[in-house]
């Protein structure tokens, strides 16, 4: 069963309370019948559920934190999470009413951090995902960065985690070094031991174990195939950089 099945069919299979659990009642109180119950609670499932609400209720309010929710916002979280023709209106109609929902975003993320290890990889999914939505309509604005920071720091992240955050993210253009975390002074074994940590934690089959649902594993591999770019690009400039000294030597 697709994770939107399990949201809109099976909410009486989740033991999920709070601004998750509500939001989680009120789309499965307006679903028709297309999916059939969970009868047996499942933590994975569970983990899951309560990661995809906390997810579009967070990015329904980041898409909001400017003051409008555009088409471009909309269409670049449908860009990145696989949904199936038939669970489209459904999806919208959480959307529209994680938008209108009177709980601050403060709440789903503080229920969300209770549920996942401080600033896990999981987490930066879903912060990776909530920045790419900040970009879809331009530049990150100041009141999209303030939103973003307060939301990381709910979910543990320090100052220096925010800072990672934004040049790993919040800019479409970040180099290699920005996307492992490193700096251009580091040394090759510690910059092979960044990506390798990186490889290992961003793995698909890593966050799925930690409760990512398989329709955000695309945005998964995304990740993971930047991160072994950034390695490759780093090998390659660090190659030729001892290739261009070694003749400046002879020619020397």
């Amino acid at each position: 069963m697709s994770i939107w099945g399990k949201i809109i069919g099976g909410a009486a299979g989740f033991a999920i309370g709070g601004p998750i659990g509500g939001l989680l009642g009120a789309i499965a109180g307006h679903a028709v019948d297309s999916y059939v119950a969970e009868t047996q609670p499942d933590p994975v499932a569970g983990r899951e559920v309560a990661f995809t609400i906390a997810l579009i209720a967070l990015s329904a309010k980041m898409a909001k934190a400017d003051g409008t929710v555009t088409r471009d916002e909309i269409l670049a979280f449908r860009q990145k999470v696989d949904i199936s023709q038939k669970d489209l209106d459904h999806v919208s109609r959480l959307w529209d009413l994680a938008r209108q929902t009177p709980d601050g975003f403060d709440g789903y993320a503080r229920q969300l951090a209770k549920m996942f290890p401080p600033a896990s990889p999981i987490l930066d999914q879903l912060m990776e995902l909530l920045f790419f939505i900040a970009r879809a309509d331009g530049d990150i604005t100041e009141t999209e960065t303030n939103y973003l920071s307060q939301v990381a720091g709910i979910l543990g992240y320090d100052t220096a985690g925010f800072e990672r955050l934004c040049l790993m993210y919040g800019n479409p253009e970040a180099s290699p070094y920005q996307t492992l975390g490193v700096s251009p002074d580091d040394d090759d074994q510690l910059i092979r031991k960044a990506w390798i940590n990186l490889a290992k934690d961003h793995h698909p089959d890593q966050l799925t174990a930690a409760g990512l649902p398989e329709e955000f594993i695309r945005a998964a591999n995304e990740r993971l195939a930047k991160i072994n770019a950034a390695y490759e690009d780093i090998t390659r400039l660090r190659q030729q950089s001892g290739s261009d000294a070694m003749k400046d030597t002879v020619h020397g």
